[in-house]
């Protein structure tokens, strides 16, 4: 839908929406060029405040990019950053120093005198006075010219945590818990986290002559509309921004929605009322009021500031008759289609009754958190069934797993007295090195390929226990992944042609991929990428003119319901047999490496959602069911 008057008048802050991460921070790095070119003609030095974390690395990347293609010279440039965990040695892998030189300084021509990071090894006893002098610099160059922001989940900028005053300097904080929660992935574990960090205050970056705030994502959405619309509060630090001259925000699609003009247009401006939207607002319309679609009365559409529906449909009687059919199509017992059944009103076609399909799956352990009740019915159902691990998954299985493992098979050897001294060799070298790594240390080939394995096995028995052979389990493997750290690799050739390869193999029916995007380490982003660029360079083969793709979310967010296109319903039997199915993925059951802020185990949250997804349903005056797992049609 295209809006016919951009209206924005809930923002308090002058929003910029981009299609993703990458075009945003192209155009936040053009204008820092554009500046340094500006003050480098005048003779004058531009002084940049600079932040840490995922939000800035497409920007320090597009910079490099200039600098080395462009000739973009950084020797007039003087940066300060924003903060520094305390106590961090300059060296560590958490340090922001390290941070800093990997991301940007080692690969720009700056001039390492006018790099400025506050010193996370300073004695204590010291910090008031250094503070104070990290102040003084940053006035002595005349100020910060563009200070670049990311905003946490607490609604932190810099590390002003909630309750930093508008007036706060350059200071020693305690760290929220929210906070060192979003960062325990990195450390290997919460307990691995500083608790405190030295960070510019919020007085500090208000006096910035320009600000750009960036936030990718859809776990930052609910933070983002605090900020930009919500009152001027210490409970969200960053809303002190609403108070700034000239301060932008930045977001990708995700990291926008759940501003009004997305969630709510029709209270912002007239709209073209096309299906998508009619269904959207209807659903808003019953669960905010909590009456059933069918129930809803032309008091209630005017009363909430749809009057402009009512009167461009006719009737609310029409009007709910429309959207009742329209949630009621999506449920279906039959998600690879009902055989011998009209399928106008159904999700999925008839034809052909039995159909190839293949699931993607980022890692092991998606599929079945996601989709496994699903995928049961599909092979219940005679479909060919194919499942596509695209990544090893070996980050996410921890040294105490990797351990244990390792001495079974060692112990292994023993029990059936095997040659021991060539195949005891590697166990002894993989047992000595996870007995002196130190936190943050990488983890060496050998290791990594047992924590592959790990993963590999798992999925394997789960997917025995569905009842899929294992001649269609396949592991992809693509090698963006492999690089030891959180921080993948850029999608290569190799990635999109292990994908391609496999589908123009099995030229299915159907493909079922992982559409959820609030992956807190993009994992999930990058394999939807490679799918969605092969289907692209497919899309003239017969084969691909007969396939339907389908998008799952379940293991960080679900689906709205006015988005769902396909429901398919479990019953309570199906619940349990889900859940078994997520046990087999023994690895990621108890302390999860990598859960992101919800500290749920997966297996609670598939559930949860699931449940909450059928709830909804029923609210909207659907069947009840136990649970409903969602899916949404990709549009190629």
């Amino acid at each position: 839908m295209t809006p016919q008057i951009p209206d924005r008048e809930f923002e308090k802050v002058t929003t910029h929406t981009f299609s993703d991460a990458a075009e945003a921070s192209k155009h936040i790095a053009e204008r820092i060029a554009s500046l340094i070119r500006e003050r480098e003609n005048q003779g004058k030095k531009t002084v940049l405040g600079l932040a840490t974390g995922s939000s800035p690395l497409k920007v320090y990347d597009e910079l490099i990019k200039l600098h080395q293609e462009e000739g973009l010279s950084f020797r007039n440039v003087i940066t300060f950053n924003l903060d520094e965990y305390y106590p961090m040695s300059p060296d560590s892998i958490h340090s922001y120093v390290r941070f800093m030189k990997e991301n940007l300084f080692d690969h720009i021509d700056i001039l390492p005198h006018n790099t400025h990071i506050p010193k996370g090894d300073i004695p204590q006893e010291e910090l008031y006075e250094y503070c104070k002098q990290y102040e003084e610099k940053i006035q002595e160059v005349g100020g910060i010219d563009i200070q670049l922001l990311g905003i946490g989940r607490s609604g932190h900028i810099g590390f002003n945590e909630p309750g930093s005053t508008a007036h706060s300097k350059t200071r020693l904080v305690t760290l929220d818990n929210v906070t060192r929660s979003d960062a325990s992935s990195s450390f290997n574990g919460i307990e691995n986290v500083p608790r405190r960090a030295i960070t510019m205050g919020v007085g500090t970056i208000l006096k910035a002559k320009q600000v750009c705030l960036m936030a990718w994502g859809y776990t930052k959405a609910h933070i983002v509309k605090a900020m930009i619309e919500g009152p001027v509060t210490d409970k969200v630090p960053a809303s002190f921004l609403q108070q700034h001259e000239d301060c932008s925000a930045f977001l990708d699609t995700s990291g926008s929605q759940q501003l009004t003009r997305y969630t709510t247009p029709w209270l912002v401006r007239s709209c073209v009322w096309e299906d998508n939207l009619i269904k959207k607002a209807v659903v808003w319309l019953a669960l905010k009021i909590q009456k059933p679609v069918l129930m809803l009365t032309e008091h209630d559409y005017n009363e909430h500031g749809l009057d402009e529906l009512i009167s461009t449909i006719g009737s609310a009687y029409d009007l709910n008759i429309k959207v009742f059919n329209m949630l009621q199509h999506t449920i279906t017992g039959w998600p690879g289609g009902k055989p011998n059944a009209d399928d106008s009103q159904r999700p999925e076609r008839t034809l052909p009754a039995q159909k190839r399909v293949l699931i993607f799956s980022p890692h092991a352990g998606n599929d079945v958190i996601s989709m496994g009740g699903t995928i049961e019915r599909l092979i219940e159902q005679g479909h060919e069934v194919h499942i596509a691990y695209q990544t090893s998954g070996s980050l996410g299985v921890s040294d105490a797993v990797t351990r244990r493992y390792t001495r079974f098979a060692k112990e292994l050897l023993h029990h059936f007295k095997l040659p021991s001294d060539t195949l005891e060799a590697p166990f002894k070298e993989v047992l000595e090195y996870l007995g002196t790594k130190e936190e943050g240390d990488f983890d060496s080939m050998a290791i990594r390929k047992i924590k592959a394995l790990v993963r590999k096995e798992e999925a394997i028995a789960a997917m025995h226990y569905y009842g899929l052979p294992e001649e269609r389990i396949h592991f992809l493997n693509m090698p963006f992944y492999e690089t030891g750290k959180v921080r993948k690799k850029p999608l290569g050739k190799e990635d999109y042609a292990l994908v391609k390869s496999l589908i123009s193999q099995l030229k299915p029916h159907q493909i079922f991929a992982a559409g959820d995007l609030s992956d807190p380490h993009g994992t999930q982003r990058l394999c939807l990428d490679a799918i969605q660029k092969v289907l692209q360079d497919l899309a003239a083969e017969d084969f691909m003119k007969d396939c339907w793709v389908w998008l799952y979310r379940g293991t960080w967010q679900e689906w709205n319901i006015d988005e769902i296109d396909m429901a398919v319903p479990m019953s309570p039997e199906q619940v349990m047999r889900k859940r078994r199915g997520i046990f087999f993925h023994r690895s990621q059951k108890d302390n999860i490496l990598y859960q992101g802020e919800d500290e749920r185990e997966f297996w609670k949250r598939a559930e949860d959602r699931n449940q909450g997804t059928a709830k909804r349903y029923d609210e909207l005056g659907m069947a009840q069911y136990a649970a409903i797992e969602a899916f949404k049609l990709y549009k190629k």
